[in-house]
């Protein structure tokens, strides 16, 4: 005779693991081999920016050397200084991690995404290789265009300065300054990514973005309000709109991708209650 216990105990036996089914130990060894490798990555790419540590500099600091020769033709004095003794060796180290954080960052996002996702089944992983190839050149699109409006926030935010006052920029302060901007400018670039990525794993659907669009276009503009560094509309519809017209891109991706889904009866079993409404209970089965 078989005991209750003794069915569950076979039920559970021959039941297929869940796709991505790891212990803890195995996540653990997983995060392990994830972060070594991204390590190893971000290594190479800081031997790289030390390097080629002269051109990028001069490279980054193009920015500011633009405003410095504008304000000279003025009559104003703008320069750029290093005030420690060490600071020399301090700016070529922050300079030679970010280098190596750029350039490593298809790896290391490419780590992040296997390692969030374990649960997706084999067809589904594909997506990874999206995530990255897409993720990328984004990003670096943000870091392009943080690049061309900084001169002008830069002599915007000089302007504000008294007749007959020098400014005297600490380098790293400026640089500090440079890669605070790149970086958000990179990251509003890579928001209509992260919208694709919950659709492909199921969490997002195109029709409740839809409904979102205003608090959407209002979230941009005031994400592009507080990154900008000088604040002005011109400045803030340069960020702003990209943004935009990423996002409705994003949009359409997940219309396209439910109707597919649709069309192949794979659609997840998205939320489809309205925000104001409660879901119903399950029954409970007393018996």
């Amino acid at each position: 005779m078989t005991t209750f216990d003794e069915g569950v105990t076979a039920d559970a036996d021959s039941a297929d693991p869940a796709p991505g089914a790891m212990t803890l130990g195995e996540h653990l060894r997983e995060l392990r081999s994830r972060l070594f490798k991204s390590g190893i990555a971000l290594v190479i790419g800081m031997a790289v920016g030390w390097f080629f540590y002269n051109p990028i500099y001069t490279f980054l600091a193009e920015p500011i050397t633009q405003v410095i020769a504008q304000a000279q033709a003025q009559g104003r004095e703008i320069q750029v200084v290093v005030l420690g003794v060490t600071d020399p060796f301090t700016l070529k180290l922050k300079i030679s991690a970010t280098v190596g954080v750029i350039l490593a960052a298809p790896v290391w996002l490419f780590q992040l995404w296997r390692f969030v996702t374990p649960g997706l089944h084999k067809h589904e992983r594909r997506s990874a290789y999206l995530f990255v190839g897409f993720g990328f050149p984004l990003f670096l699109a943000g870091i392009v265009v943080a690049y061309l409006v900084l001169p002008k926030g830069l002599d915007l935010l000089f302007g504000f300065t008294p007749d007959n006052v020098a400014n005297y920029v600490e380098v790293g302060r400026y640089l500090s300054f440079f890669l605070r901007t790149a970086l958000v400018f990179g990251i509003g670039f890579l928001a209509p990514l992260v919208i694709v990525a919950l659709n492909v794993v199921g969490i997002l659907s195109g029709k409740r973005l839809l409904s979102w669009w205003r608090g959407m276009i209002f979230g941009v503009f005031v994400f592009a309000a507080v990154a900008t560094p000088s604040g002005d509309p011109i400045t803030l519809f340069v960020l702003a709109v990209p943004i935009l017209v990423l996002v409705g891109a994003a949009m359409a991706f997940c219309f396209i991708n439910d109707r597919r889904r649709a069309r192949n009866s794979s659609e997840p079993e998205y939320d489809t209650w309205d925000d104001d409404q409660t879901s119903p209970l399950p029954e409970r089965d007393d018996g």
